[in-house]
């Protein structure tokens, strides 16, 4: 039985794939059409989707979205009677409602033919829960979603157990984190949709001296509730206006009280104050303070030891790290693409193990599901690059992968960047050592050289480490894997000043934990390097120069050849940037 999940129409467009319950591909559609975060039909990824499993449409048997125009109607009614929003936003939400109803329409439009599946309309924080639950190793959870908006819902949770959820308590629109988030990462002059994360980024050179202020904000409530401040807002009046259909774009959602409360907005490309470092830390703590509400709230409900976290406020890395200090959970789960990409994937486990009732056999340990190639549609692409016929470069093929790793350790250990691609492209938002340019760790220049030779990004951002799984205890605070690169943990203190690159101001650091079993060949790397330095990471960047992570080869080479970047390691060939006199 074949199922495809999607998310359509919404930011972080994808769309995956499962054969009898095992996931055989998945990813987001900004890798084929090269824009951060597009949303809309997700064409390519669902043509690339039926590729890697080889089958066509007719073979589908259920398509699953992660979206439900029905959910919740009751709750929208009463708010339509009650706050009586401008008629922009009701047609504004009408307008995406249709596209969602009438996919299967999109579909015959886009493919030439109208799919024999059945249609399921999942409601989109079902989704997100399904998400961490069905491929999470436990049999039974605590399960909790946190995000913007979804079929009128900020947050929901419940129980996992085996194939069912139990849905215990929804908090509806307008009340909601992410929005909450969202509104302070635009109001300090960040707007792109996204954005979020530099916030998060910049709050660690900043202090929480305004934690009252953010109180203002939003109103912890009992029961593991909340609510926000709308005299601060304007999407409960106006609604988070948003592009539909390729990039995405938002319009601000704060309003001009929270420049009365805060001061005067910051401007993109302004500098960078203190007072806005401490906006920023004061953010990041009381979204601290809400989150560990509701999941002490959830777990005296529950009293479950294990914790499925998703929504895209489940990227937010340096809360997750402190969920095992600040509540009684002892184990967590959170897959690479928690936010709206990965309701695809919890749409198509929902159909599966849920509407199905099938038994859950997968588990999802890697977040390797994109597209791959071979050595040698590698080759035949390097032979009709022009940059290689003068002598600015070396190009080496190594038929070994021990000795590959020994050239590429020793490169990365004398101070090159290195881009690394490999295998399956990654799902999610986190480069994971199969499409990563690589740096030196204990090079304290290492972050200002990534800086001014590829990334040219706000300094304030950190770069992550990819460490060894059976080191981990000797170099954090916490030795918990994850793989997926989506937990922040300090690191210990007397290591701190050998690792600088990825020691970020705070002494934390968002670390990646590599399994040899998971990706054999970026261990075998970062193993080499250690043999090199004595230490066994690897710094770890996303592949790509201000635009999402490279796909293919042709992309590697563009990212590669327009940057100064000193070594590329596309599968087993060795392109180096020679020095020229």
């Amino acid at each position: 039985m074949i199922i495809l999940g999607i998310n359509a129409y919404h930011g972080d467009s994808s769309a995956c794939i499962l054969k009898n319950g095992e996931l055989i591909a998945a990813v987001e559609e900004e890798r084929f059409v090269r824009e951060k975060h597009w949303a809309g039909f997700p064409k390519n990824a669902i043509q690339y989707c039926l590729k890697e499993a080889n089958v066509t449409l007719d073979d589908i048997s259920h398509i699953a979205l992660n979206r439900n125009p029905k959910a919740n109607l009751v709750q929208k009614f009463i708010y339509l009677l009650r706050r009586r929003p401008r008629i922009q936003m009701i047609k504004d939400r009408f307008s995406n409602t249709l596209k969602i109803g009438s996919i299967a329409e999109v579909f015959k439009q886009e493919f030439g033919i109208k799919p024999n599946a059945k249609f399921h309309f999942v409601e989109h924080h079902i989704a997100h829960l399904s998400s961490a639950f069905m491929v999470s190793p436990f049999d039974t959870a605590a399960v909790v979603s946190v995000d913007g908006f979804g079929d009128f819902v900020g947050t929901m949770w419940g129980i996992g157990n085996n194939n069912q959820l139990l849905i215990k308590d929804r908090i509806f629109f307008p009340h909601s984190l992410g929005l909450l988030y969202l509104a302070i990462t635009q109001y300090l002059g960040f707007p792109n949709y996204g954005d979020e994360y530099k916030v998060m980024g910049l709050a660690a050179y900043g202090k929480p001296i305004l934690v009252d202020k953010m109180k203002d904000l939003v109103h912890i409530k009992t029961e593991g509730r909340f609510e926000l401040n709308l005299k601060y807002f304007t999407h409960h009046v106006q609604g988070a206006t948003m592009t539909w259909n390729g990039k995405p774009t938002m319009e601000p959602v704060f309003s001009n009280a929270l420049e009365t409360l805060l001061g005067k907005t910051r401007k993109e490309g302004e500098a960078i104050e203190s007072l806005h470092e401490n906006i920023a830390a004061s953010l990041q703590a009381m979204y601290e303070e809400a989150l560990f509400h509701i999941l002490n709230h959830v777990y005296n409900r529950t009293k479950h030891r294990n914790l499925c976290l998703a929504g895209g406020c489940g990227m937010n890395s340096v809360a997750n790290g402190k969920i095992f200090d600040n509540t009684p959970f002892k184990d967590v789960y959170i897959q690479s693409a928690a936010g709206d990409a990965g309701g695809a994937l919890g749409a198509a486990f929902y159909v599966w193990n849920s509407i199905l009732r099938q038994k859950r056999q997968f588990v999802m340990n890697h977040s390797y599901w994109g597209p791959a190639f071979s050595d040698e549609v590698i080759g035949n692409i390097i032979k009709n690059r022009k940059e290689l016929k003068n002598d600015e470069f070396s190009l080496t093929q190594f038929e070994s992968k021990a000795e590959l790793c020994k050239k590429t350790a020793s490169a990365i250990a004398s101070g090159n960047v290195v881009g690394w691609f490999q295998g399956r492209l990654e799902w999610g938002a986190r480069a994971l050592g199969n499409r990563s340019i690589l740096g030196n760790p204990c090079d304290d220049n290492m972050k200002d050289i990534l800086n001014s030779k590829i990334k040219k990004r706000e300094s304030f951002r950190p770069f992550a480490p990819s460490i060894l799984l059976e080191s981990v205890a000797t170099y954090f605070e916490k030795s918990y894997p994850d793989p997926f690169m989506i937990k922040v943990y300090p690191i210990t203190p007397e290591i701190r000043k050998k690792i600088p690159a990825v020691t970020h101001v705070d002494g934390t650091g968002r670390l990646q934990t590599v399994s040899k079993k998971d990706n054999p060949l970026y261990w075998q790397l970062i193993s080499e390097l250690k043999n090199i330095t004595g230490v066994p990471i690897v710094l770890n960047t996303s592949f790509n120069e201000n635009e999402p992570i490279v796909c293919n080869p042709s992309e590697a080479l563009d990212c590669f050849f327009r940057t100064k970047m000193d070594v590329l390691v596309l599968g087993s060939y060795y392109l180096k940037r020679n020095e020229m006199m």
